[in-house]
């Protein structure tokens, strides 16, 4: 077998990343020369994201720069895999000529074939069963050293009608827990001090597979190995019950930082997206959650401009984001998905319109998010190191507050050198743009 330089990129969520760390293994293993960025390399595997419009823009745009550097002599071939590759099978070669072979959500783990192929100018174009991938491969790392995503099921089954996710990963799928545990196990011993607990819907984790929720279960392992923090993503509020809210409080390595996908909050809007929680439901369960979880941080996702959002429901969800608190908050524009049922909704609200409100929904989680922070000032947080910050001549990491990538960093001054993925105590001075400033208590 001949072998090549193979540059990798991953676009979209961490579960996308995780099934790009498997590719770069076998690819690895098989003895193909991983590059750091697409220059000089023979085969640039570019593993993409579908999910809404913005994702396929990037993902695009992404194709298109790699493109440049293939004309330019730059890179030999490009592969695309994951979502977009799953979801317009038919499309790209006509569309994106630049695209030398295609693998689907179900194919990741013919990579290696597919590099031989490429580079024997053979066609490929893998598209395997989306309900039969696995998940229990190792990976290479992407993430710093001293952190690490850990997948703990594929697809989904809820079925809500504005995502296509479904249609692009397949159902629901447990892995077992042995498998998990085997892999956390390795990732503990390697030095992780930050495991993030991801699926589409952890909250459901066993449900297929052992006929009952065993997340509580899992996590309660999961704390018995050498981990510092355990962050969990994404809890749906219909499956929260109190024996996993027992565990939460009981477990002090689970970090008091709940990622829950609301979406919405008004009953008439739930139904219509296929949700299974009320208003009422959602917040009791908050209120439960604050109570039984001092200090808790909750983390949402919510949509403006779903068909039948009127200004009423509109007003409704604004008055539920200032009057629960909600700390961190990922707004979105509704994107009429084709193949979705939300896409051929009556009542289709306009784009300027659904725009707009997702301008003001902004505005008011910035407020609720500074009122947050004030109440942070004085107060001493362990933060997680993540290194020295140049541009702010600080170091900068994170507390249990904020999960990487999506949420604040912490800014610190210290005496002495802070290596990164190291635990030092911050007391909080000041606030600055979103982020907290502080200084280290040596």
């Amino acid at each position: 077998m001949n072998h090549y330089k193979v540059a990798f990129i991953s676009l979209g969520c961490d579960k996308n990343r995780i099934n790009c760390e498997q590719m770069m293994f076998l690819a690895q293993a098989a003895g193909h020369q991983l590059l750091p960025e697409p220059e000089g390399a023979d085969v640039c595997v570019i593993n993409t994201c579908g999910f809404i419009d913005a994702a396929k823009e990037e993902a695009i745009a992404a194709i298109l720069r790699v493109a440049a550097l293939k004309e330019a002599g730059l890179v030999g071939k490009i592969l695309v895999s994951g979502c977009l590759a799953q979801r317009y099978r038919g499309e790209i070669p006509d569309s994106l000529p630049e695209v030398d072979g295609m693998l689907g959500t179900g194919s990741y783990t013919d990579i290696v074939q597919a590099i031989q192929d490429v580079m024997g100018e053979r066609p490929v174009d893998f598209h395997g069963n989306i309900n039969c991938t696995n998940d229990d491969g190792q990976r290479v790392l992407s993430t710093p050293e001293y952190l690490a995503y850990l997948k703990i099921a594929e697809g989904c089954s809820n079925c809500c009608a504005f995502c296509v996710i479904p249609q692009l990963r397949g159902r629901y799928r447990s892995r077992t827990m042995e498998s998990i545990l085997l892999e956390a196990k390795a990732l503990s011993e390697n030095g992780v001090q930050e495991l993030i607990v991801i699926a589409q819907d952890i909250t459901r984790y066993g449900t297929d597979l052992y006929g009952r929720r065993r997340l509580g279960e899992l996590l309660t392992e999961l704390c018995r190995l050498p981990f510092h923090w355990v962050r969990l993503h994404y809890l749906y509020p219909d499956e929260v019950d109190d024996d996993l809210i027992d565990v939460l409080a009981r477990e002090h390595k689970i970090l008091r930082y709940i990622d829950i996908p609301l979406q919405h909050i008004n009953d008439g809007i739930l139904k219509a997206m296929n949700r299974r929680s009320t208003k009422a439901e959602i917040i009791a369960l908050l209120n439960k959650l604050r109570q039984r979880l001092p200090g808790l941080v909750l983390r949402t996702s919510l949509i403006c401009g779903l068909p039948g959002e009127g200004e009423a429901e509109f007003e409704e969800l604004c008055e539920f984001l200032q009057d629960a608190g909600i700390e961190r908050a990922g707004i979105f524009q509704f994107s009429p998905e084709e193949g979705t049922p939300a896409a051929v909704m009556e009542h289709q609200v306009e784009p300027e319109t659904a725009a707009r409100r997702v301008e003001l929904l902004v505005e008011l989680q910035s407020r609720v998010m500074d009122a947050y922070n004030e109440s942070r000032l004085g107060e001493t947080l362990e933060v997680l190191c993540e290194g020295f910050d140049p541009e702010m001549g600080c170091y900068a990491g994170r507390s249990y507050a904020d999960s990487p990538d999506v949420d604040g960093r912490v800014f610190f001054t210290a005496a002495g050198l802070v290596p990164a993925g190291t635990f030092v105590n911050v007391r909080i001075t000041g606030t600055s743009d979103g982020d907290l400033t502080g200084e280290i208590e040596e």
